[in-house]
C-alpha cells in the first residue's frame, strides 16, 4: 500500500482526534510510523492500525475504514483538486475514478495496486458500484462515497448488496441520491 494512505491516515486522526493520538495509535499497533508518501508499505501495517483504532474506539474495523474515507476526501481535495474540478456533483466524481482518477494515481505513485469498479444504473436511478480488490477494503470504499457525497454537499443512502468479505467474488454497493 502507498504510503499516500497512511498520510492521509494520519492526517484525519490528527485533525480529529489530536496530533498525540497519531502516536499512540502507532505505538499501540506495534508498527513503525514513519511513512513517505511515495513509499510501498504492506497491508497488514494499514490493518493493524484499523484495528488497533477499533479496539481503542469501541467501533468494528469496518466502522473505522468507513470514517477514514470519508475524512480523506476534503484532505484529496485539498491535496489534489484537479481530480474534483469539473464535477456538478458525487456521481460524476465517482464515475471518474476508473477513467481519470486511478491512472493519475499510477502514474504518480508508481505500483500503485487500484482497486478496479464497475458501474451501472438501477432502474430507479440508483448508482450500483461493484468493487474489486484483493485487499476487500470495501468499507473504505465506502467511506469515500459517503466522503464525496459530503464534500460536493448531497446526501446518499449506501447498502452492500454483495460483499467479497463473505464469499462473493466482488461487492456490490448501491449508492442512492437522497432528495
Amino acid at each position: 500500500m502507498k504510503g499516500v494512505i497512511f498520510n492521509l491516515l494520519e492526517d484525519a486522526v490528527a485533525i480529529e482526534h489530536g496530533p498525540d493520538t497519531w502516536t499512540d495509535l502507532i505505538d499501540a499497533a506495534g508498527i513503525d510510523g514513519a511513512f513517505t508518501s511515495l513509499g510501498s508499505y504492506p497491508d497488514e501495517t494499514l490493518l493493524a492500525l484499523v484495528d488497533t483504532a477499533a479496539v481503542a474506539t469501541n467501533a468494528t474495523p469496518a466502522d473505522v475504514l468507513r470514517w477514514f474515507g470519508t475524512a480523506a476526501i476534503p484532505l484529496l481535495a485539498e491535496r489534489y483538486g484537479v481530480f474534483f474540478e469539473g464535477h456538478p456533483g458525487a456521481r460524476s466524481f465517482i464515475l471518474s475514478v476508473n477513467e481519470i482518477i486511478h491512472p493519475e494515481v499510477r502514474k504518480l505513485y508508481s505500483g500503485a495496486g487500484c482497486p478496479h469498479f464497475q458501474f451501472s444504473t438501477a432502474p430507479e436511478g440508483d448508482l450500483i458500484i461493484g468493487y474489486q480488490s484483493p485487499r476487500r477494503l470495501c468499507a473504505l470504499a465506502e467511506g469515500f462515497i459517503q466522503g464525496a457525497a459530503t464534500y460536493y454537499g448531497e446526501r446518499v443512502t449506501i447498502s452492500h448488496l454483495a460483499c467479497m468479505l463473505h464469499d462473493s467474488p466482488l461487492c456490490r454497493i448501491r449508492v442512492r441520491w437522497d432528495e
